[in-house]
């Protein structure tokens, strides 16, 4: 079978935390990611014939190598001599500083610990499935994507202090798509530079949305990081991406003729609030002119590295980099930097973050989106409040798909959303009410509006008709299902609602209109389907998975955005989360094996060595799927044995119920079973005065072999059916599988899912109209009725008791 990227990722990261022990994981990462690059790169580039291969593998060198120093008492010592040392002497891109001490016993443990540990270790990337000579780090990159991923668990269980080497994937994605940069725009000597790269992720997601090879050069502080990064490049298919190990403040590292590089793109995500970031620097006097606008805090760094990016753009370049809110309305020194930068006009645009999105930190933050084209032109600044769209995901909040959609489709359009984005006029921002704070909900109220009860209606009753017409949404597309629910009220102002609140759904969802919406969203789903179908039949083997989602992913949203009431960038959500779930491993299934479907046999070995049949399985093509198309008659006659075996199961337990108490009728025996029982019914025998007990033991012994028949019967059906299943593989053909995997296993998940936000508007329609008509529904006339009511009928019960409140 091929290798699935869930299976891949969740065996690594399990493997390898298995094996950490009581070892920090940001120190036991450091171990693991080396033995991932030292594997791919021994796979893809050991045996190479390429003239100059991006990592040359000296003989002696490679995981094989290591592989045969398993168990000797010296393993750590050899890694490091045999291994890591003959790889830094033939690539001058490695340095010793980039890999960690294999023969570290404060960190690995001493002798036959320290052998365990790293035997384990190596035998974990050993596994024949882990052989990535037949993955190619390309545009669909396996081991990439598992190196990122095993740096966001290291980063998630690092804690606070020791997880900021990584910025979320989802985080790197919108800014490096805000800044603008694409296939369009770039050719081979674009550059992009980020002068806090970390373990270079942020770097590398630029690269992919330039969907070519372009230059990318980083430093990073920490010399372990600045490793990581460095590997991390090389796993990506980017070995001449220059990563440089230093203080960027006070040592850049990248010059032309004594002033800083200029880069067509600039990223960072910069530590937050560094309090020693003027170490080694004097900012009155700075070389390279990066604070003519102001000098920041001492104990507060954050305009820092915002100013050297500014100062690293070209006269053209674009920038995004990621710092705490505070930047945004800080005063004094701040201020006069922050009002500069707004003067200038670079300062394109501000999209504000959910709170506790990176590992470092939990504070909110936002990214400040920098554009030095057109500065002079630039009329606002377009700020997004994105604080409130995010999915809680383990102890992190996490941006979906959706999200980041949406936040980048609205950057890119300079779009005003209510309560969500506008373009704010440089005027308001220099007003001296705001003078050039940037805090967004001075300018983006993101609220719900307030749901304000209505007095009136409480004393006199009615619904008010505002509160009907703000659901203007409904009523623009279903004019006519206004009037079928409302009617006016006696008064002006305020309406009636003409069915009973419990009929209000059915009443929608049966109307003409509705159906009508119900239509739109089926046709809008049936053209997209239709032109996907045809694109997966031009897809196969040797293609690739991540540009066949983007694809289709983004027609669908396309589609839908014309569909009124639906959300499209929900409906664009249940694809990518389909992807993620499903899809997306079925898809690198069909891209190395094509359209082959093959039942796995599930065999599972004891401590003895034993070996179990636990029966089998196919993922692309589960054993329901074959069932429903070729086998329904049998499938439907083992649900109804299932059926008739569950009602006999059933009353089998009621009459155990039933008479199973203390002075029932199997109190008496020592064990409920058939045996007893006969043995009681042959004791009664002749008993007229047990006709009772011996009606209940026969109807028990009946019920009981039925269920046993019912059980065998069963058992033998779904073995017969399971049989028939496991023997239909080997005749489909590919178009059998197409059919299979597109039509009945992704379309129809799919489908159910856009139908069900049809459910959602109903649901939400519904939801408001009984809110309003519950909350109205008794006047303060007929509450004071009632209490009369309720008084009187209190008096005349006291009164008959010869009591009085008086």
């Amino acid at each position: 079978m091929p290798l699935k990227k869930s299976d891949l990722y969740a065996s690594l990261w399990e493997s390898c935390d298995a094996l950490r022990g009581g070892m920090d994981a940001s120190m036991y990462k450091d171990y693991v990611l080396f033995m991932l690059f030292i594997k791919y790169v021994s796979d893809k580039y050991a045996n190479s014939t390429d003239f100059e291969p991006a990592v040359v593998i000296p003989a002696g060198a490679s995981f094989a190598d290591m592989v045969r120093m398993k168990g000797h008492a010296n393993i750590g010592d050899r890694i490091n001599t045999e291994i890591i040392q003959p790889l830094i002497d033939a690539n001058r891109s490695l340095a010793r500083s980039d890999f960690p001490d294999f023969n570290d016993k404060t960190k690995l443990g001493d002798g036959k610990e320290m052998v365990d540990r790293l035997s384990d270790l190596i035998a974990i990337f050993e596994k024949p499935e882990l052989d990535f000579s037949r993955h190619r780090a390309e545009q669909d990159d396996l081991l990439g994507d598992a190196y990122e991923y095993l740096m966001r668990h290291f980063a998630t269980e690092s804690g606070k202090s020791k997880g900021q080497f990584y910025t979320p994937a989802e985080v790197s994605r919108v800014m490096a798509q805000v800044i603008g940069i694409g296939p369009h725009n770039t050719v081979g000597n674009t550059t992009a530079y980020d002068p806090t790269c970390g373990s270079g992720s942020l770097l590398l997601k630029v690269a992919a949305e330039a969907g070519k090879h372009i230059t990318l050069e980083g430093q990073e502080m920490d010399v372990t990081t600045a490793g990581l990064a460095r590997m991390n490049m090389i796993l990506h298919d980017f070995p001449t991406a220059n990563i440089r190990q230093g203080n960027t403040l006070a040592n850049p590292r990248f010059l032309d003729n004594d002033e800083l590089r200029r880069y067509d793109y600039v990223v960072a995500n910069p530590p937050f609030a560094v309090k020693t970031w003027t170490v080694g620097l004097t900012p009155e006097r700075d070389p390279y002119n990066r604070f003519a606008w102001g000098v920041p805090p001492a104990k507060q760094g954050d305009y820092a590295f915002l100013l050297h990016l500014v100062r690293s753009m070209k006269s053209t370049g674009k920038g995004a980099c990621i710092l705490p809110h505070g930047v945004l309305f800080r005063g004094n020194a701040e201020g006069k930097i922050r009002t500069e930068l707004v003067k200038s006009g670079i300062l394109k645009g501000i999209i504000g973050l959910p709170a506790n999105l990176f590992y470092g930190t939990g504070i909110p933050a936002c990214i400040l989106v920098l554009d030095k084209e057109n500065a002079a032109a630039r009329r606002g600044v377009f700020m997004i409040d994105a604080s409130r769209e995010f999915l809680k995901d383990g102890n992190k909040n996490r941006l979906r798909e959706q999200d980041i959609h949406r936040i980048v489709d609205t950057f890119r359009k300079q779009q005003d959303v209510p309560r969500y984005a506008r373009l704010v006029p440089f005027d308001e921002i220099a007003d001296p009410k705001n003078d050039f704070n940037l805090n967004i909900p001075r300018y983006i109220d993101a609220n719900e509006p307030e749901d304000v009860h209505d007095i009136a209606a409480h004393l006199q009753g009615g619904i008010p008709e505002r509160d009907v017409e703000a659901l203007g949404d409904y009523w623009r597309e279903m004019p006519a299902l206004r009037a079928t629910l409302f009617g006016p009220a006696a008064r002006a102002g305020f309406v009636e609602l003409l069915k009973p609140a419990g009929e209000v759904k059915v009443t929608i969802l049966g109307h003409p209109q509705f159906d009508a919406l119900r239509s739109r969203v089926s046709e809008g789903f049936a053209a997209w389907r239709t032109a996907t179908e045809h694109t997966l039949v031009s897809y196969g083997e040797g293609a690739h998975p991540k540009a066949l989602i983007a694809g289709i992913a983004e027609d669908l949203l396309e589609r839908f955005r014309t569909v009124p009431l639906v959300n499209a960038y929900a409906v664009y959500q249940h694809l990518m989360d389909y992807w993620a779930a499903t899809m997306q491993d079925d898809a690198y299934s069909i891209a190395a094996e094509g359209w082959v479907a093959k039942p796995v046999r599930l065999v599972e070995t004891n401590k003895k060595g034993q070996a179990k049949d636990k029966g089998w399985v196919c993922d692309l093509v589960p054993k329901a799927l074959v069932v429903a198309r070729y086998f329904a008659a049998e499938q439907a006659a083992l649900d109804g044995a299932q059926a008739e075996l569950d009602a006999v199961s059933a009353s089998l337990g009621e009459l155990v119920e039933e008479h199973g108490a203390e002075e029932g009728v199997f109190a008496a025996l020592e064990k409920l079973g058939a045996k007893e029982v006969k043995a009681r019914l042959k004791e009664l025998k002749g008993d007229r005065d047990a006709d009772e007990e011996v009606a209940v033991l026969q109807q028990w012994l009946e019920l009981s072999e039925r269920e046993a028949e019912l059980k065998r019967a069963v058992r033998e059906q779904d073995a017969a059916l399971d049989k028939l299943a496991y023997e239909k593989y080997p005749t489909l053909i590919e178009d059998d599988v197409r059919t299979l995997v597109v039509h009945d296993k992704w379309m129809a998940v799919l489908s159910a899912a856009v139908h069900g936000e049809l459910e959602r508007v109903s649901q939400r329609l519904t939801g408001r109209i009984r809110e309003l008509a519950k909350r109205y529904a008794a006047p303060l006339p007929q509450l004071l009725r009632e209490l009369e009511d309720l008084s009187a009928r209190v008096d005349a019960h006291l009164a008959k008791m010869g009591a009085s409140w008086r």
